[in-house]
């Protein structure tokens, strides 16, 4: 499995609102600019999350986005399934309980299952706000 640009940078863009999610509606420029990314490729981004209602935009002069809900509320997990898709690490593990052919018969179903699992509970287990944590305590370590 690897998360390609569209994921890593959808979880900068909303980790870059969930650090300023007290200041109102942020322009998307601004993000970009923080974050170094390209303008355009977070304006190919924004509709995804808008269609999952993870953002609030407001146009016009003071608009831009905001979380739609506080930093706890979303994980890793469920931002990157939303621009990646699935998050399995094999096609079998996207199908429903039975549905593959070999299913009964795959010495290693049990091996995609487990990593299945350990993939999903680990990107579940992190929110926004755990990250802002993350990053404060980093911050505050080097502080002498």
């Amino acid at each position: 499995m690897k998360i390609s640009t569209k994921g890593r940078y959808a979880l900068r863009m909303l980790v870059d609102l969930a650090q300023r999610q007290n200041e109102g509606y942020i322009p998307l420029k601004d993000i970009a600019e923080r974050q170094g990314l390209s303008k355009k490729y977070l304006e190919q981004i924004v509709p995804i999350l808008n269609k999952s209602d993870i953002l609030q935009t407001c146009r016009g002069f003071q608009g831009g986005y905001r979380l739609a809900k506080s930093p706890d509320k979303y994980t890793v997990g469920d931002i990157l399934r939303i621009t990646e898709g699935s998050l399995s690490p094999v096609a079998c593990m996207d199908y429903e309980s039975g549905q593959c052919q070999r299913n009964e018969h795959c010495p290693t179903l049990y091996v995609w299952q487990g990593l299945n699992r350990a993939i999903n509970e680990y990107l579940d287990s992190i929110t926004l706000q755990d990250i802002l944590d993350h990053q404060n305590e980093q911050i505050i370590d080097y502080v002498i």
